[in-house]
C-alpha cells in the first residue's frame, strides 16, 4: 500500500480524480480525519471536507502509472 495527499479545489477536479481512479483495478481509498471512503465514488467525495488535502491510501504496490495520472493534484 501506498499514500499521498491530494487536493481537489473544484467540481472538475473531483470528476478528473475518479475518471483516472475508474480506469484502475485496485482500491484507492481516500481518508479524511475519521472518515475513509472509496475513491471511485464521486458522492462519496462529495461527503468530504475539500477545502483541506485528503489522504489517498492505494492498496496496490504497482501504481507507478496511477501516481504519476494525479500528480496534478498531488500535495506535501
Amino acid at each position: 500500500m501506498k499514500t499521498t495527499n491530494i487536493i481537489l479545489n473544484t467540481i472538475n477536479d473531483v470528476k478528473l480524480f475518479v475518471n483516472i481512479v475508474s480506469k484502475y483495478d485496485f482500491d484507492v481509498d481516500l481518508v479524511s480525519g475519521r472518515y475513509a471512503i472509496d475513491a471511485k465514488s464521486i458522492m462519496g467525495i462529495f461527503s468530504l471536507d475539500l477545502s483541506k488535502p485528503i489522504k489517498v491510501e492505494i492498496h496496490s504496490d504497482n501504481c507507478d502509472a496511477f501516481l504519476s495520472e494525479i500528480k496534478a493534484f498531488v500535495v506535501e
